[in-house]
């Protein structure tokens, strides 16, 4: 067991810093004030290799791990929870089309991808099927060398703005055999969007529906299988699971180093409040919590990459863990403003609505729970 970063992770994780620090942290409140998807700033990320951080070298992937992988979402998120959250979600599309996709859909689709010229989108949630996602609707029905899609996806991140869906549709019986996996693509007849959703938090990415009314999609663009695709699913859900919670590590952490930064010049009753035990201690669960939530992820991470049979679990308990931390890191920091802390001249409130959501999507934490709980008490 060796907790020491390798002097390559030290180096891209310096790098994401670098690139958080100074094409992200500046702009991050306009963004979200404007609700702005900073297309230009998301195709720097990827000139860096942050679009397909897990995608082989052959199309354009930089060809690293999950661990490495969680190094550098926590150190975009503490930039822009928000435009980290949404290069997690693009790069578990792209890890999917590579992991599962042919030859040719890998050349097909992932060196644009890889240079984020095309956006993803990963569409599972529908209106009427959220954490019980194998009773979804949407059905593919087959037609010669298509299949025609009739249903719809919700709070699809990207939506309207991607140039790839990455679409769970039900091709055959009821429950999760009878999913599959298709890759709808931008411009496909039938295909259309709901308005943009008025959301708490997350301003800098679109969220929207994802509708098909006799959408019309080769069969060529099925993922695997017919009947694979829940397990697909499943599979690119574990990966964005460290993913958020790495995002909501680096949330919390710029919440905590600002509430530092605070307490150190903030005087009342005539002292500075970082001489107060009681906020000196609050200080310190803040810092312990948000390390030990750090840890559990990196092993999460590193599970996964091990193939490990209990990494899923590992996952959720990372998932679950971290972005409760994340978010009491950031109320705790915003306490600790006062306030101040509840103003948008200062950037806790924003990090506190952005990391909220990170408790809901990639699964509820109620639904890890359920996960950890099958895995410790299966037969």
């Amino acid at each position: 067991m060796d907790f020491e970063l390798s002097e390559e992770q030290r180096a891209f994780r310096e790098l994401a810093r670098d690139f958080a620090a100074n094409e992200m942290t500046p702009f991050a409140a306009g963004w979200d004030e404007d609700c702005t998807f900073p297309v230009e700033t998301l195709r720097k990320a990827a000139a860096l290799g942050f679009a397909a951080i897990y995608v082989k070298g052959d199309v354009g992937g930089a060809g690293l791990s999950r661990l490495d992988g969680a190094l550098i979402f926590e150190e975009l998120a503490a930039g822009c929870a928000s435009t980290a959250a949404y290069i997690s979600i693009h790069n578990m599309v792209a890890w999917m089309v590579d992991a599962f996709g042919s030859d040719d859909q890998r050349r097909r689709w992932l060196p644009a991808l890889a240079r984020m010229d095309t956006f993803a989108s990963y569409c599972l949630t529908e209106p009427g099927s959220g954490s019980d996602a194998a009773a979804l609707t949407t059905r593919a029905a087959r037609d010669g060398d298509s299949y025609v899609l009739n249903g719809a996806k919700a709070f699809v991140s990207g939506g309207s703005r991607s140039g790839l869906y990455m679409c769970m549709v039900r091709t055959g019986e009821e429950g999760p055999r009878g999913i599959s996996c298709l890759v709808v693509e931008d411009g496909a007849p039938g295909l259309s969007f709901g308005k943009q959703e008025k959301k708490l938090g997350w301003h800098s990415q679109p969220t929207a529906a994802v509708i098909f009314e006799d959408c019309r999609v080769p069969v060529a663009n099925r993922l695997g299988a017919e009947g694979e695709g829940f397990k697909i699913a499943m599979r690119g859900l574990d990966g964005g699971r460290v993913n958020i919670a790495a995002c909501s590590l680096g949330g919390a952490r710029a919440c905590l180093e600002a509430a530092r930064a605070h307490m150190l010049v903030r005087t009342q009753f005539g002292q500075r409040l970082a001489d107060f035990q009681a906020l000196q201690f609050k200080l310190a669960d803040m810092a312990t919590e948000l390390e030990a939530a750090r840890l559990m992820v990196l092993s999460a991470a590193a599970t996964l990459d091990a193939g490990a049979a209990d990494a899923t679990m590992h996952c959720a308990m990372a998932k679950r863990y971290a972005t409760d931390v994340g978010f009491h890191v950031c109320n705790e920091a915003l306490q600790l403003h006062g306030g101040y802390g509840y103003l948008r001249d200062y950037p806790i409130e924003r990090f506190l609505r952005d990391v909220r959501v990170h408790q809901i999507l990639e699964g509820t934490n109620e639904i890890m729970r359920v996960i950890i709980a099958r895995k410790l008490l299966e037969g």
